[in-house]
């Protein structure tokens, strides 16, 4: 299947073929509900997908890493290196990384603003030393960076059929919403890593501080203020959601089911950890495959009846609306 991507992309070149196929096996191996959804794009897309994953979790994997003889301040220098090489990589099109040289392409095959990579690497950065949030509005600073340009680095590749700046504040949402059921899910694995990403301010109203959420991870006990605070924080993540929704009619038709089912599945996260009774401090709230399955199964009905529509129309004939995307076809 992945010499089947790289084919319908144009990519032809053996190490940039080698690259790409290591993004798409981090995506398959840490973000199996993305990756599922990824499944449902057109074949020729996928890749810039896996790119765009795959750096992001490379540059995710240095912050996080907790290995002893890894100081905060290595941690930087890496990073440093990383964005460095990202530079290069963006002006040059080579990369030290292959994740850089897969992302420095998909960033020109798709005309990706460069600012975007900027803005999410700063947000990595302070994760070297920022570990909480006394407000919502300064999450909301941090996941401009970590979540809503993702989002945004997407909708080129995904394509719209409205001019894309109509399109680009629910793409910025709808980031933000997969990143805040992140939080949600892992709170118990962040405060392991000294890190709270639930606002204190949230966390305040319902009598909950930090140190009550680090007994509770520490005992496994549980309190009703914590569970009161993560409901909460679940009801601001299903606004951002609602908030996210309309963006998916605005993006091309064929690539809509790969977004409603990774809308649907992260939401079932959600759902997923009410069903557990919030207790994301003592376990981890997975969906289950039976769930996943169905969801994917609910996407491929989606993408058949799309295809139907499609050949119902004179396909040699641009769709009335759809904003060409800016795939350049193979870079030399």
């Amino acid at each position: 299947m992945t010499r089947r991507e790289l084919d319908a992309a144009g990519i032809t070149d053996p190490a940039l073929r080698a690259a790409y196929t290591e993004c798409r096996r981090l995506n398959a191996r840490h973000g199996k509900s993305y990756f599922l959804a990824t499944r449902l794009l057109p074949v020729e897309r996928r890749s810039a997908v896996h790119a765009l994953y795959g750096f992001a979790r490379w540059a995710d994997d240095i912050v996080d890493d907790l290995d002893r003889h890894r100081t905060p301040r290595e941690r930087d220098r890496r990073l440093l290196r990383l964005e460095d090489d990202l530079a290069h990589g963006l002006r040059t099109g080579t990369g030290n990384e292959p994740v850089v040289r897969a992302v420095a392409d998909t960033a020109e095959r798709y005309d990706i603003e460069h600012t975007l990579f900027a803005d999410f690497l700063a947000s990595m950065r302070s994760d070297l030393h920022v570990t909480d949030y006394p407000t919502y509005a300064d999450l909301r600073t941090y996941m401009h960076g970590s979540a809503a340009v993702i989002g945004l680095q997407m909708l080129p590749v995904l394509g719209t059929v409205v001019p894309r700046e109509e399109a680009a504040p629910h793409a910025a949402a709808l980031g933000v919403a997969f990143q805040l059921t992140n939080f949600l899910r892992d709170v118990g694995e962040d405060l392991d890593r000294g890190r709270v990403y639930l606002p204190a301010d949230l966390l305040a109203a319902h009598g909950v501080d930090r140190p009550m959420l680090e007994w509770s991870r520490r005992t496994g006990r549980t309190d009703p203020r914590i569970r009161a605070a993560l409901v909460a924080a679940e009801d601001l993540t299903r606004k951002v959601y609602r908030a996210a929704e309309p963006g998916i009619a605005m993006l091309d038709p064929r690539t809509r089911p790969c977004i409603r089912t990774a809308f649907a599945l992260y939401g079932g996260i959600l759902d997923a950890i009410a069903d557990q009774g919030y207790t994301v401090l003592q376990r981890r709230a997975v969906v289950s495959r039976v769930r996943r399955a169905a969801t994917a199964t609910a996407g491929v009905v989606q993408i058949a009846g799309a295809r139907w529509r499609a050949v119902r129309t004179d396909r040699r004939a641009p769709q009335p609306g759809v904003t060409p995307l800016p795939w350049k076809g193979p870079v030399k």
